[in-house]
């Protein structure tokens, strides 16, 4: 997303403009604030902490069990971290499904507890009314539509949404969204022509994420795009680096060094000189 001057704050408004410019949105996950300077630097304009925590930062085996306690956390390094990039922070499977009550709670205490600009949740129709309440209360909210992880036991596992009859009720859900004041919407894991066909029909940006290139913008999750993370990737991400490869390399050759007795040496020692 072009900038005129690049340390300037991104806020909601930015968004809404560079989809009517035709700019594309950058976004990628972030959990800690060593990461989050780095991309912030790097120019990214949205930073999600993301459940997806619960996969790649504390080894569960969904992001079903990771709390709101734990993002908060997250968050908190993430925001104070950043000068640039717009922070939005997901609301963790359990604490918004049960009223729109329950989400402005949970959306509330993350706006106060760690600095994060706005919040995420998933689902479309269903999730009008929080969305709505959330956003009437003055929180920005990110929609995710699509293949949403947090219901992955109700759809089957990590399968493609929105295909044949399917494609319309993916529509409603991202039109609900926006109805329902949200300020963009992550569309995942959909068709490339459904997805850029959701995209002209909303005011508000698409996302996307295993959605082809028709979207406003593109977020991957950073480990997976960057190679940190082990095993499978999806077939929608690219890697652009092997830093798992770079840190196994660069920790075995720190143990050789302390086996072999060539670290520390004497560069890297203090002496028992006084200092003048």
């Amino acid at each position: 997303m072009a900038d005129q001057t690049p340390r300037k704050r991104i806020r909601t408004r930015h968004f809404a403009q560079a989809k009517a410019d035709g700019l594309k949105i950058t976004a990628l996950t972030s959990y800690d604030a060593l990461t989050a300077q780095i991309f912030d630097e790097a120019g990214i304009d949205l930073l999600l902490v993301g459940d997806s925590a619960a996969n790649v930062v504390l080894g569960y085996n969904s992001t079903l069990p990771i709390t709101t306690d734990e993002l908060i956390t997250m968050a908190r390094a993430v925001s104070g971290a950043v000068t640039r990039s717009f922070v939005i922070a997901d609301l963790p499977f359990g604490s918004y499904e049960r009223s729109a009550d329950q989400a402005l709670d949970t959306a509330v205490r993350f706006m106060k507890e760690s600095g994060a600009s706005g919040v995420k949740l998933e689902g479309g129709v269903r999730m009008e009314p929080q969305i709505r309440r959330i956003t009437e209360s003055g929180i920005p909210v990110c929609g995710h539509v699509g293949f949403t992880p947090q219901s992955e036991h109700n759809l089957g596992g990590h399968v493609v949404q929105g295909r044949g009859a399917a494609e319309e009720q993916l529509l409603a859900d991202a039109l609900a969204v926006e109805r329902a004041g949200a300020f963009a919407v992550v569309i995942e894991m959909v068709p490339a022509d459904v997805a850029e066909r959701v995209s002209a029909a909303l005011k508000i940006p698409t996302i996307g994420i295993g959605a082809g290139a028709g979207c406003d913008g593109q977020i991957l999750v950073w480990t997976d795009a960057f190679g940190l993370s082990q095993g499978r990737t999806p077939k929608f991400v690219r890697k652009y680096a092997n830093i798992a490869e770079m840190l196994r390399d660069a920790a075995s050759q720190y143990a050789e060094d302390v086996r072999a007795g060539t670290y520390p040496a004497e560069a890297e020692t203090y002496d028992n000189v006084v200092p003048e």
